[in-house]
């Protein structure tokens, strides 16, 4: 009886950027339900307010979800229904509710998908990559160390990987993925839908090189192609810079342009996304190349 009276969870996709991508039953659910749970209400304001809802609304974010997920629980037992949204595409992909619609699960209340936009989906149907079989990866590790574990467990995958990352450590990773894969197919997505959408395609090389050195803006979806039939990467051609080549090939052109070795790794940290620690090492060793060969 308790079962027939509670509640439904919806978990509502929303438009990644371009507001003419949300659908007709979202728009209904979300004026329909007795509450909207929102990754983050100032952000969802906006789409809110387009579509004339006017559901009450609370913030639902990473931190904050152990402590609610059972307040809302408790209001779906009550006979409330809740919608679910992040700030942008399905949520609990990489985003908040894996705990809400688990607690909501084990609590025998109904949990509804109203799909949408999946920044996943949307890249990959644009990629021109293998997409019969492919792994979600979420986001590549900040970490040298990490990260470069992380490219080197996917020197085997045959299938398709997509990951999320930072704009400002897309170089860096890039780098870090061609030093360790090769000459690896992929697909640079950024900021999907939205007004300054851009698709970069190819060897992570020629990619790297349309690029050029500057952050990236924005939101980036990384998709790699899967390795050859032989289940290893491709070899990189031989001459092929490192990112320990690129490393020092940057930290050289800041240093003579008369920055400090210190200013120079603080400088490169931040726009490439490697180690502070590394670049200064790199520093030290390019001054004891130099002196070195003065002697």
């Amino acid at each position: 009886m308790q079962r027939n009276m509670a509640g439904t969870l919806y978990v509502v996709a929303t438009p990644l950027g371009n507001l003419e991508d949300m659908t007709l039953r979202a728009i209904r659910v979300l004026k329909e339900v007795s509450l909207i749970a929102a990754e983050d209400t100032r952000r969802s304001r906006t789409l809110l307010t387009h579509f004339d809802i006017h559901t009450p609304s609370i913030s639902y974010f990473d931190q904050v979800e152990e402590r609610k997920a059972p307040r809302l629980v408790q209001r779906l037992r009550e006979g409330q229904s809740v919608a679910l949204i992040s700030d942008a595409g399905t949520p609990g992909i990489s985003d908040p509710g894996f705990r809400l619609i688990r607690a909501a699960i084990e609590a025998g209340i109904r949990v509804v998908p109203v799909p949408g936009p999946s920044v996943i989906v949307a890249a990959l149907s644009v990629a021109g990559l293998p997409t019969d079989r492919f792994a979600f990866e979420g986001f590549v590790p900040s970490r040298p160390g990490a990260r470069r574990a992380f490219f080197a467990g996917l020197r085997g995958e045959r299938r398709t990987v997509v990951c999320f990352e930072a704009g400002r450590r897309l170089i860096a990773s890039l780098s870090v993925l061609r030093d360790v894969l090769g000459a690896r197919e992929v697909v640079v997505a950024r900021e999907v839908t939205k007004l300054f959408e851009q698709f970069e395609r190819g060897d992570v090389s020629d990619v790297l090189s349309r690029l050029g050195v500057q952050p990236v803006r924005g939101e980036v979806t990384l998709l790699i192609g899967p390795a050859v039939e032989s289940g290893e990467a491709r070899v990189a051609e031989p001459g092929q810079p490192t990112v320990e080549d690129d490393m020092r090939s940057a930290l050289e052109r800041l240093l003579a342009e008369g920055l400090s070795l210190k200013e120079s790794a603080r400088q490169l940290a931040k726009q490439r996304g490697w180690s502070r620690r590394e670049i200064y090492q790199a520093g030290l060793e390019l001054q004891r190349q130099h002196d070195d060969a003065a002697g």
